[in-house]
């Protein structure tokens, strides 16, 4: 039995692309334990508050919480919030300290799947917004609904 390849999003930051700008993307495996993992498959993680960092040419997760997972063992983590390792490249961990230390770029984590058994983190290089970009982009999002709304209209009295 082979396996799935669902990347269905187990925990997402929505909040990110109404914070940052999200100009690039990098896919990150994740050193989990196993109750942890278990715990992820069935959707108890949350993505708010958390970010990544890079020291020591390694890549770092913090504050993505994890709930226990119910029937665990004496392996489960005791911390929902520790630190957590990201398995990236090195040319990807290069590219990424490079563009951190540019003035306003942060790593932003996005979303947590699984791909082939494995769960991934999806990690977006992020310009934070100000608060007019954030005005701006409500302002598109609701002119784009309106003509949406009205094209729909338009349709139904053609027919």
């Amino acid at each position: 039995m082979g396996k799935k390849n669902n990347d269905k999003p187990l925990a997402q930051n929505r909040k990110a692309s109404h914070d940052y700008f999200i100009e690039d993307t990098y896919e990150a495996g994740m050193v989990l334990t196993g109750t942890e993992i278990k715990s992820l498959r069935t959707g108890k993680a949350n993505l708010n508050d958390s970010f990544a960092t890079i020291r020591n040419g390694e890549a770092f997760l913090h504050n993505m919480h994890v709930s226990p997972f119910e029937n665990g063992n004496r392996f489960n983590p005791t911390d929902p919030t520790r630190t957590r390792k990201l398995l990236l490249k090195k040319s990807e961990i290069a590219k990424l300290i490079g563009a951190t230390k540019q003035q306003g770029y942060t790593l932003v984590p996005l979303k947590v799947y699984v791909r082939n058994g494995y769960a991934k983190l999806l990690l977006g290089l992020g310009r934070g917004k100000k608060q007019y970009d954030k005005r701006e982009t409500a302002a598109k999002r609701d002119a784009q609904r309106d003509i949406q709304r009205a094209l729909k209209e338009r349709q139904k009295v053609a027919r």
